[in-house]
């Protein structure tokens, strides 16, 4: 019977978020598409590590560099911009009837491992696509102990 109960508590829980997803795929300023992004998924990120750096890719089309800012502190790694609506515009011959790009200001903060080593970031762009690598501290990197 406790292991019934779970299971329903389990997909109450899912069918929550499903609702909160709906909401908030149709929520006023969202694009009014199941499809479009909210403001803070932008821009869609991957993280992945190495044993000798953290990688931050961020994938950024239509964003130009010098729009760009990267920064950290405390371990915090901030990625943060503006994108510039490129779309067609409202006027008295067009009407937009579907707007499902992201444009304005966006933030993205990723919390970084206690090894990394934030004197030594490297941040390049190209294409639409940032790298951020954050290289570990030597101390923490794996090494090999001879026996004596």
């Amino acid at each position: 019977m406790n292991g019934t109960l779970n299971l329903y508590g389990d997909l109450f829980a899912d069918l929550n978020r499903l609702q909160e997803s709906f909401e908030q795929a149709f929520r006023p300023g969202s694009g009014g598409s199941i499809r479009a992004l909210p403001r803070h998924t932008f821009p869609v990120i991957n993280v992945g590590s190495t044993p000798e750096a953290i990688e931050v890719l961020a994938l950024a089309p239509g964003v130009e560099p010098a729009e760009l800012q990267v920064t950290i502190d405390k371990g915090l790694l901030v990625i943060a911009g503006e994108r510039k609506n490129d779309g067609p515009a409202q006027s008295d011959n067009t009407a937009v009837y579907a707007q499902e790009r992201f444009k304005g200001s966006f933030r993205r903060v990723i919390s970084l491992p206690d090894d990394a080593d934030p004197a030594r970031i490297n941040a390049t762009c190209r294409d639409g696509m940032l790298r951020v690598t954050v290289p570990r501290r030597e101390a923490s990197k794996p090494r090999q102990i001879s026996i004596s």
